[in-house]
């Protein structure tokens, strides 16, 4: 009995060494497509400061490179982009010194007139889901939504709110105002609850 307690103790130690500090990367505002000359602020919400997470991104037209290179002001570990231009489209993501990387997310800044609001982040199971759609100077004309390059419906007010949503509303959408143009489709994630497992509490219900 005290060699098997003894080889838990050692298995727990071992996972427990070897958990490493996580980050999650938000935007605000939370949309995944802007306008050109929108300002938009990207913070690593860490569980650690001392890893010394660093705001990174990739677009069509450079490699990897990260906040404060030729793009963005740096404060601590956050990113602000005061003008928001086409070439800032691309992937961003967190990533500490010692390589751990966040989520990552897609920011679109089109060129045209027309932009999908839509979450950032993937949206729970269950949840309602809200887009909108909208140009420089309305985001309340009626507008056609469309998913996976099929109609949806029109909306006229310009947004379109799907109750409850479901593994099945996750795909790529887009909006389209008539006599002003389309949006750029966006992908929209939906997740399920996410499970954990305390280790921590399990060492001390197994040992005491």
């Amino acid at each position: 009995m005290e060699e098997t307690s003894l080889l838990w103790l050692l298995f727990l130690i071992s996972l427990l060494s070897c958990t490493t500090n996580q980050a999650s990367l938000t935007v605000s505002p939370s949309s995944s497509q802007l306008f050109r000359g929108e300002s938009v602020s990207l913070s690593c919400e860490e569980d650690d400061s001392s890893a010394g997470w660093t705001l990174r991104r990739n677009t069509s037209d450079k490699t990897v490179t990260q906040c404060g290179d030729d793009w963005g002001r740096p404060a601590g570990s956050s990113c602000n982009i005061s003008f928001m231009l086409t070439r800032h489209s691309g992937v961003y993501w967190c990533e500490s010194r010692e390589g751990a990387t966040s989520n990552s997310i897609t920011i679109t800044v089109p060129d045209g007139p027309v932009i999908l609001q839509s979450p950032v982040l993937p949206v729970m199971e269950g949840e309602d889901l809200t887009l909108t759609c909208k140009t420089k100077t309305s985001s309340n004309l009626p507008a056609g939504f469309y998913k996976d390059g099929s109609f949806i419906r029109t909306e006229p007010a310009g947004h379109m709110t799907i109750h409850h949503v479901s593994r099945s509303d996750e795909g790529l959408y887009k909006c389209n105002i008539s006599s002003v143009g389309e949006s750029p489709p966006s992908w929209v994630s939906v997740t399920g609850e996410e499970v954990t497992f305390d280790f921590r509490s399990s060492f001390i219900q197994i040992f005491t």
